[in-house]
């Protein structure tokens, strides 16, 4: 047993003071003669007898009065160990998407925050933190209002960054008792669990959604465009076996398309919509489920075509350019070779090196580096040419070498249908058409694949991702090809190729750039805004682009314009991750421990059986209370 205030238990000391009048018998008696000796002696003996029995009667019961209130006013109590500690309590708060599941009364966040308020014991002092929020050293009272309007966060922290901010959160004082208390759904994405014999401090709240069905919106993506039609598809999957599911298209706020999406055995789906090719687009692909609400929306854009910018470096005829690269789709340049800007090449999506005698290092060097930002380059060579300046530039894209002139006709029979420059061009493969010829061409060695073929198997023309190679000058003296329908959808493509599609969408929470084409005055920052939300991003301002760097912002997903003022440069879209919605949990059920719950309830419930103090006071007093009724009645009755 012990007492809250030990020091009154020495006062059980005076205890003493009443033994010591009763023992030495203090009172004084006087003295009466009387003459009857025989009758005295028998008054006397009987006196004494009953005088003494009732005195320590007495002696006993005030005794018991005092010790009874001194105690009671001690205040003893019993508790183990730990009730007796300075404890210290930390509250992770998982508040990501997933706490989003919906329940029969909410969501399971919701459910946490209405046990959590219930729960904690009112002016016991705790810390908690969420993903995005920390309160240090407060009561369930103080937080309240701010738990019950907290909001899902798209930043998960793991497992053990959770156990890393808990530990910083502690006082210093290595005798107080720490518990760190996890809630959470724990998905298999936070990491392993934390091994509890290595971790004496932690304790497990589990709260899982049952039977919860839950479609994503994953990612969209072009498979397929043209001069008229953008196919766009969208991955859809789901965590259980479903048959279909219905998917829409906005524009904006206008219905544009509805399908249902058919999920194959691996909970996996795709639909493909059709939008116009020349028409901006503000996308959002709209679905509906009864599981989580923040992958039910995708965001995506797309901006009007911009006309594609052509330089042709040429020594020659460029009237059969000027013919397929009409001023409506295209922004063709021309220029002789010893007038090129080697500084504005970088602003083209297409160069076109039409029958150059020679490639000098200068122009070399810049298309190596025009090519590795993604432009794209076509090289017709002339009936003569330096070879060594050509195939030191030509070397470097897929290993392409110039050999030997040839001087004799060859008809170019063979098309290469499924190469990018020709898909969608023919209804079907044609095989009898009238070949158009050259007069005499350049051996040409490629790991390139050939896009067109002489009757010998000879390449007239090899392409790649961004470069083009014919073997053969194109001018009326050494070729028909100009004349040739051929040329139209070649020379057309390639172009159309080099014009990479736009992102369609950016991801939030991940280092993203972006460059916008526009030249700011000093001290002019471009804005990113919604009608509700607006920011100032990182940004980086060069000659004739602004570098944009997102990061941490947005915090939301939408489709944003981007400002310069009150000009709209364009558009951009973000979305959040979705690598929350396969909603695979760990079973911690498995677990055996005594530090693993279901609830918040039982949690707290055992923490206050552990903390459960028994106090004796009020037996004291009620002790103190029965020897001053038997005082009384010894008092009275006792003679």
């Amino acid at each position: 047993m012990q007492f809250k205030y030990p020091e009154l238990v020495w006062a059980l000391l005076l205890l003493a003071i009443p033994i010591i009048i009763h023992l030495f018998q203090l009172r004084r008696f006087k003295k009466t003669p009387f003459t009857n000796v025989k009758l005295l002696k028998k008054v006397v003996s009987e006196s004494r007898k009953s005088s003494v029995l009732k005195k320590w009667l007495i002696l006993l019961t005030r005794m018991g009065i005092f010790t009874g209130l001194i105690l009671a006013f001690a205040q003893p109590f019993s508790a183990n160990e730990n009730a007796l500690k300075h404890q210290e309590t930390v509250i992770y708060l998982d508040n990501s998407f997933s706490m989003q599941a919906k329940l029969d009364n909410g969501t399971l966040l919701q459910n946490m925050v209405q046990e959590l308020i219930r729960t904690v014991p009112k002016n016991s002092p705790f810390s908690l933190f969420t993903n995005d929020k920390v309160f240090e050293d407060v009561e369930i009272a103080d937080i309240q209002n701010e738990l019950i309007d907290l909001s899902p966060s798209m930043n998960q922290l793991s497992l053990d960054q959770v156990l890393l901010r808990s530990t910083s959160m502690y006082d210093t004082d290595p005798a107080s008792l720490k518990r760190t208390v996890l809630i959470s759904d724990f998905q298999e994405r936070m990491g392993p669990l934390p091994k509890l014999d290595e971790n004496p401090n932690v304790y497990l709240i589990q709260q899982v959604p049952e039977d919860l069905v839950n479609v994503s919106i994953d990612s969209v993506y072009i498979s397929d465009s043209d001069t008229e039609v953008i196919e766009l598809t969208t991955l859809l999957s789901s965590n259980t076996s479903l048959e279909t599911h219905a998917v829409s298209l906005y524009n904006g706020d206008d219905l544009i398309a509805k399908t249902s999406a058919a999920f194959n055995d691996s909970r996996n789906a795709s639909v493909t919509f059709s939008v116009p090719a020349n028409e901006p687009i503000a996308g959002r692909i709209v679905i509906s489920d009864t599981g989580l609400p923040y992958d039910n929306e995708f965001f995506f854009n797309l901006e009007r075509p911009k006309k594609i910018k052509v330089l042709a470096i040429s020594n020659g005829d460029i009237d059969f350019l000027t013919r397929i690269y009409n001023a409506t789709e295209f922004d063709l340049t021309s220029t002789p070779l010893g007038q090129v800007n080697y500084g504005a090449i970088e602003d083209y999506d297409l160069i076109v090196l039409n029958e150059l005698e020679e490639i000098p290092t200068g122009l070399e060097n810049t298309l190596r580096t025009f090519v590795a930002q993604g432009g794209t380059f076509v090289v017709i060579p002339a009936t003569v040419i330096d070879l060594a300046s050509y195939n030191r530039f030509a070397t470097s894209f897929a290993n392409t070498n110039y050999g030997a002139y040839v001087v004799q006709k060859a008809a170019i029979s063979t098309i290469a249908f499924e190469h990018p420059i020709f898909r969608n061009v023919f209804n079907k493969r044609v095989t009898n058409f009238q070949y158009p010829e050259v007069n005499s061409y350049f051996g040409l060695r490629s790991e390139g694949q050939n896009v067109l073929t002489f009757q010998d198997g000879n390449p007239f023309l090899i392409g790649g991702e961004n470069s083009y190679f014919f073997s053969a000058a194109l001018d009326g003296e050494n070729s028909n090809f100009k004349n040739s329908p051929l040329i139209v959808p070649t020379f057309y493509n390639m172009a159309r190729n080099s014009l990479k599609l736009p992102k369609l969408y950016h991801t939030l929470d991940r280092y993203e750039e972006l460059e916008i084409p526009v030249s700011l005055p000093k001290d002019h920052i471009l804005k990113i805004a919604t009608n509700a939300y607006e920011f100032i991003p990182q940004q980086i301002s060069l000659p004739k682009k602004v570098q944009l760097t997102f990061d941490e912002n947005p915090t939301e997903d939408g489709i944003f314009q981007i400002m310069n003022g009150d000009e709209v440069l364009g558009k951009i879209s973000f979305n959040y991750d979705r690598k929350e919605s396969g909603l695979r949990y760990q079973d911690i059920g498995n677990m055996e421990s005594d530090r693993v719950f279901d609830s918040i309830f039982k949690f707290f419930d055992e923490v206050q059986k552990t903390n459960s103090v028994n106090e004796f006071w009020k037996w004291f007093a009620i002790l103190a209370l029965v020897f001053v009724l038997t005082e009384s009645a010894l008092q009275r009755f006792l003679k």
